[in-house]
C-alpha cells in the first residue's frame, strides 16, 4: 500500500509533513479524547453512534468538539485520501489544542486529527488475563473515552508477556469490569452476563449492539458483579470491540498481586458465542451505521 495520509486539523498530510504543537495537551497532559472505528471494504463502521459518543467525551472532560458534521466531512476526506483499506481502524482524536504547561488549559481551538491503517484481521479465537491492577470506578473519566491510557498500555504489556492478547481489570471493589480495548460478556447456563456501568467500564459501541443481537435472539441477558472466583463456573466468555467484533476466549488467566500468572481456565467457543457472533456479522454486512 502507498504512504497512508492523514487529517490534522482542516488539511491532509502525510506521515512526514502531520504535525501538531509541542505545547498541544494532548501531548503534554493527554487531555484528549477518541473514537476507534472498523473500516470494511473501504468504509467505517457505525460511524453515526461513534460520533455521538466522541461528542459525550468531549463535554464529560470539558473539551469544545467540533460539531459531528464537521468530524464525518473528515472522515470522509480521510478515507478518500487514501486506497480502500480492506480491514483496518480509523481513529479520530478530539485534544483540547495548545495549553500551558501543566494541568490548567489555555482556551486554545482545540485539535482535530484522524488517522488510519490496515489491521490483519483477529484470529478466530483469543485469550484474555486478569491482571492486578484495578479500574477505578470512581475516576472523573469513567464512562468517558479519553486519550489517558497509559494504565492500560502497561496492563496489555504484561498481558501479551505472559502470552495472553487482552488484560481485563477488576474495579476497587473487585467486580470484573472490561478489558484494556475491549468489553467483556460470559456465559453461564444459558445467560449471557456482561458487567454493569457501575464497575467503571466504558459502554462500547459494539457492546452495545452485541446487547442487541441478545435481544432480537431471544437470549437471556444478566447484567451481573461476576469476580474472580466465578469464572470456574463460566461455560463460555468472548470479547466486543471495534476490531474484534465477537471474538471468543478460549482461554482465561488469573494473575496474582506480583503480577504472575495463577490459575487459567479453559473454555470452549460456545454455541451462544457463535450464535451472536453470528448475528453481528449479518448486522455487519447489512448496515454500515446501525
Amino acid at each position: 500500500m502507498s504512504e497512508m495520509n492523514y487529517y490534522v486539523n482542516g488539511q491532509i498530510e502525510t506521515a512526514k509533513t502531520a504535525a501538531i504543537s509541542v505545547l498541544d495537551h494532548g501531548f503534554t497532559v493527554a487531555d484528549g479524547v477518541f473514537e476507534t472505528l472498523l473500516i470494511t471494504d473501504g468504509e467505517v463502521f457505525a460511524l453515526d453512534r461513534h460520533l455521538v459518543r466522541l461528542a459525550h467525551s468531549a463535554r464529560g472532560l470539558g473539551i469544545i468538539c467540533p460539531d459531528a458534521t464537521t468530524v464525518a466531512e473528515a472522515v470522509t476526506r480521510t478515507l478518500k485520501a487514501n486506497e480502500p483499506i480492506e480491514h483496518g481502524r480509523l481513529r479520530i482524536t478530539v485534544t483540547s489544542g495548545n495549553g500551558p504547561l501543566g494541568s490548567d488549559r489555555g482556551g486554545a481551538k482545540p485539535t482535530l486529527v484522524i488517522t488510519l491503517a490496515p489491521t490483519p484481521r483477529w484470529s478466530d479465537t483469543t485469550s484474555a488475563v486478569l491482571v492486578q491492577w484495578i479500574k477505578n470506578e470512581r475516576s472523573p473519566l469513567v464512562g468517558l473515552k479519553t486519550t489517558s491510557y497509559a494504565e492500560n498500555v502497561v496492563a496489555l504489556e504484561l498481558a501479551h508477556k505472559l502470552g495472553f492478547s487482552e488484560a481485563l481489570m477488576c474495579d476497587s471493589r473487585g467486580r470484573i469490569s472490561e478489558g484494556t480495548g475491549s468489553n467483556v460478556f460470559f456465559v453461564r447456563d444459558g445467560v449471557v452476563i456482561t458487567p454493569d456501568v457501575h464497575t467503571g467500564l466504558l459502554k462500547g459501541i459494539t457492546r452495545d449492539l452485541v446487547i442487541d443481537c441478545i435481544h432480537q435472539l431471544g437470549l437471556q441477558l444478566s447484567y451481573e458483579d461476576l469476580e474472580i472466583s466465578d469464572l470456574p463456573q463460566i461455560d463460555e466468555a468472548f470479547l466486543t470491540s471495534s476490531t474484534r467484533n465477537v471474538h471468543p476466549i478460549t482461554k482465561l488467566g488469573v494473575c496474582d498481586d506480583s503480577g504472575l500468572l495463577g490459575a487459567t481456565h479453559e473454555l470452549a467457543a460456545g454455541p451462544i458465542t457463535a450464535q451472536l457472533a453470528s448475528a453481528f456479522t449479518s448486522l455487519l454486512a447489512k448496515n454500515l451505521n446501525p
